[in-house]
């Protein structure tokens, strides 16, 4: 289908950064199973879309054109303003790569969709969220786990020498 320059400019407009329907669907489905989340924290490197703070789990719905699927065979596709929008695209793939490492770095757990996978396979990419949140949790239980029973053997000492003192 071919545009004419102001009805892409038109189209390009009327794309959004937050909110998008894909970034929606996936939130409601975690929502619907029990999930509590914050959108769009800009407290976060790189605002995740959804935002698990507590756990430390940043998940990122990225949009399909604008973050390079497949960039190989998609920038074959782009006809007019080539360099700006190679520049562009492969800007955001080397942001996108900065973040995930920043976050990595700070303990933090990464996951990204694309756009068009959430809305064919919503329910495995929420299962992924999920699978990855009770990992968080599991590691979680296991480091307090394993603070509260680091102390059994000093209270076992203490317990014999009050009784070589009797």
């Amino acid at each position: 289908m071919t545009l004419t320059p102001e009805q892409r400019r038109r189209c390009m407009q009327a794309n959004r950064s937050t909110g998008t329907k894909p970034e929606r669907m996936l939130a409601r489905e975690l929502w619907r199973r029990g999930y509590r989340y914050h959108k769009n924290v800009r407290s976060v490197p790189g605002t995740p879309d959804i935002c698990f703070k507590s756990r430390k789990v940043a998940v990122f719905v990225d949009g399909d054109f604008w973050h390079g699927r497949d960039w190989e065979r998609a920038r074959q596709r782009i006809k007019s303003n080539r360099e700006f929008w190679y520049a562009k695209i492969e800007r955001n793939m080397a942001r996108d790569l900065r973040t995930d490492q920043r976050l990595q770095a700070r303990g933090w757990r990464v996951l990204r969709f694309w756009a068009s996978e959430v809305m064919k396979h919503l329910s495995e990419c929420a299962d992924r969220v999920e699978e990855v949140l009770r990992e968080v949790h599991i590691q979680h239980l296991h480091r307090v786990y394993q603070y509260d029973t680091q102390y059994d053997n000093m209270l076992d000492i203490a317990a014999e020498e009050e009784m070589d003192d009797v």
